[in-house]
């Protein structure tokens, strides 16, 4: 079986429990047809082989008590980081989470106090300000920049700091615009945050999804090695091995003092990574690559079908150049309310104000080319009545 026609077959997801799934289950499209459901970013390809297998061999020992991050679990981080990044992490810099959006709240509590303010740029990920409301710090936002292919305006960040602003949450690679952020974008947000004295939590879960050729990612911390200390990075193997919901992820936090405020923040609420998801993600990490390899090939060509529909019927198609989300501007459009009108149309979508955008949508292609080739036929038609 070659590496493309294992992401073409048809995972049946209808009656389970998936989210992504069951959202849509009781609705029906205008013409009777059921609603494809590109929405929430959860892949529709099952897991790599090597993950599968961990998984069952895991099963297979019968015995599922209480458990402990183990040293493999945490080398094969170590090793992966090194891998694809260059980057040489201590063991005990890594914090295990049980997801990285509780990785975010955690971060948000860590910073400051009662009161104190957090900027992030949108539209983002909702998690990237809801966290902030959620630990009782002001979540302060800046519009990215659209003008410059969405990139982060640093006059308007400048004029938005108070003095009572501790941190900044930062996107990278971007959701849901996919912007690799270039390194004299980093740079210019390290210079920010040396200047106002900042601690930084980039949200890196989709690093190993990179699609333009000659793009690289570089994580924040290495690309400002001197704000490490005043640093947490977040990152997953959920979106890439498409296991979220075997609950994994965890933190890079190399500054000691920054540590133990987060491991603070932390004790008695969150509970240990879970035995069968710490499986998974040596399996995925240390055994996946040539997986991974031919997901982010087949998901190139799946981009390149989605930005097909750039100019149908007013619809602006900003391209990714990471994830498996494309974010499509509907402001042109004839489309009074984007998402009610393409889930009339048998599209299932996110809506752009969850990130902090009217009129726009979010689109996941992560999914078989039939699944995919049928919703832009159904968009298409959509667009152009």
């Amino acid at each position: 079986m070659t590496p493309s026609s294992v992401f073409d077959t048809l995972v049946d997801r209808r009656g389970s429990d998936s989210i992504k799934w069951a959202k849509y289950a009781n609705r029906r499209a205008a013409d009777g047809r059921e609603i494809l459901p590109l929405w929430v970013a959860d892949m529709d390809f099952a897991a790599p082989p090597a993950v599968q297998a961990a998984l069952a061999a895991r099963i297979a020992h019968g015995v599922f008590g209480y458990g402990h991050t183990t040293a493999e679990f945490t080398q094969t981080l170590i090793d992966a980081l090194n891998r694809d990044y260059g980057w040489a992490v201590e063991a005990e810099c890594i914090v295990p989470l049980p997801g990285l959006v509780a990785g975010l709240n955690i971060a948000a509590r860590s910073i400051g106090e009662t009161g104190d303010a957090i900027v992030t740029a949108t539209p983002v990920y909702p998690a990237l300000f809801t966290a902030s409301r959620h630990m009782d710090r002001e979540c302060i936002t800046v519009p990215l920049d659209e003008a410059r292919h969405w990139g982060w305006d640093m006059a308007a960040l400048t004029a938005a700091h108070t003095p009572r602003t501790r941190g900044l949450f930062l996107c990278h690679p971007h959701n849901p615009g996919g912007r690799v952020w270039s390194a004299a974008e980093l740079d210019a947000i390290a210079d920010h945050a040396r200047q106002h004295d900042l601690v930084v939590v980039s949200d890196e879960i989709h690093c190993d999804l990179i699609l333009e050729p000659g793009l690289r990612h570089r994580p924040f911390a290495l690309q400002a090695p001197d704000l490490a200390a005043h640093s947490i990075t977040l990152m997953a193997p959920s979106k890439t091995y498409n296991i979220p919901g075997l609950g994994v992820a965890f933190a890079i936090i190399p500054g000691e003092a920054l540590r133990r405020r987060f491991y603070r923040a932390m004790a008695g609420i969150v509970p240990h990574v879970n035995i069968l998801g710490m499986a998974a993600t040596i399996a995925a990490y240390r055994d996946s690559t040539e997986w991974r390899a031919a997901l982010l090939d087949y998901l190139r060509a799946n981009r390149d079908a989605v930005m097909q529909l750039d100019g149908v019927g007013g619809l602006r198609v900003i391209r990714p150049e990471a994830t498996y989300l494309a974010w499509l501007d509907c402001r042109d459009t004839a489309l009074a309310d984007p998402v009610a009108t393409f889930e009339q149309g048998g599209i299932g979508l996110s809506p752009g104000r969850d990130f902090g955008r009217e009129r726009f949508v979010r689109l996941n292609f992560g999914c078989p080319r039939a699944t995919l080739d049928d919703a832009l036929a159904r968009m298409r038609q959509v667009l152009t009545l």
